[in-house]
């Protein structure tokens, strides 16, 4: 068994800066009327950030042989689409939060009604950019955009939201937050490292082993997510901290205390890397990635 062992590991950089050109290609010219939403859309796609989920599905699809570059426009729609559940989730009516990256929140600086209409065009955008740009056999495009639906949807990451407004200020048990962080979190994680693999023509076997390493990968970003709202840094976050205890949050630090919380996170993080075994590949870029989010500090 692979252990996850607390070193100093390094974030595949040259992935996010590929991401992060490829963002800066696709997306619309701040010409085009009305100015507005763009600038919106921009101001949030382009605030920063790791690029966690699209770098995911480039090193899945690396790991099945697919070139990173062929994969990504359904890289850089799953960006999409976290950046437009990041603007809602920081509106005033679900966690009220006025800083993002460093960065003001959308609605700060362009007010609820263009946040909202910001975040459901990304949504939007996410699908056009798979369907006009992304190159493959049309059914793995139709896989790809069934992945990213549901993953987005009331059977995934919309849940998640909606059981983590409706457990706020109540003490919840395991399975509540597990069903809580799975999806509100974990679903799209798990989904973005699926779609590389998808379009890497990976097996349907090959492809839920990966499921199973992107669950745990999941679960363990979102602990480390948790622990780091209590112990992080404002300016290594780039947010206020403590925003979940002030808001009586369901996370993993206050149903289990903080160290019960750090011995989670580093079991799933074991699990996810443990799970690669499976696959009969250099899965190396994968587990490092595993390292990295129990050991990351923002």
């Amino acid at each position: 068994m692979k252990k996850v062992l607390r070193e100093r590991i390094t974030y595949p950089d040259d992935k996010r800066l590929l991401v992060e050109e490829a963002l800066a290609y696709y997306f619309p010219s701040g010409e085009t009327y009305p100015q507005v939403i763009y600038e919106a859309m921009r101001h949030s796609l382009f605030s920063g950030g790791k690029r966690f989920r699209p770098v995911l599905t480039l090193l899945s699809a690396e790991v099945f042989g697919c070139e990173s570059e062929d994969v990504l426009p359904a890289a850089c729609a799953v960006e999409y689409i976290h950046t437009y559940s990041l603007i809602h989730d920081d509106l005033p009516a679900i966690d009220d939060d006025e800083m993002r990256r460093g960065q003001p929140a959308c609605h700060i600086l362009f007010g609820e009604d263009i946040a909202i209409l910001a975040g459901d065009a990304l949504l939007a955008e996410a699908f056009y950019l798979i369907t006009s740009l992304q190159k493959g056999e049309p059914s793995k495009i139709v896989q790809v955009i069934g992945e990213l639906a549901e993953a987005s949807s009331a059977r995934g990451m919309v849940s998640g939201q909606v059981a983590d407004i409706i457990s706020t200020g109540k003490r919840v048990d395991a399975s509540t937050l597990d069903f809580i962080h799975t999806h509100k979190t974990g679903r799209l994680i798990q989904a973005a490292a699926r779609v590389g693999a998808i379009l890497a023509n990976a097996s349907e076997e090959e492809i839920e082993i990966l499921s199973v390493y992107a669950h745990h990968l999941g679960l363990a970003f979102q602990i480390t997510d948790d622990i780091l709202d209590v112990v992080g840094q404002v300016e290594v976050l780039g947010k206020k901290v403590g925003a979940d205890q002030r808001q009586l949050k369901a996370t993993f630090p206050g149903t289990f205390g903080l160290n019960k919380a750090r011995e989670m996170a580093k079991e799933a993080a074991d699990r996810a890397v443990e799970a690669l075994d499976k696959l009969k590949a250099d899965t190396s870029s994968l587990a490092s990635l595993a390292r990295f989010v129990y050991v990351r500090e923002k």
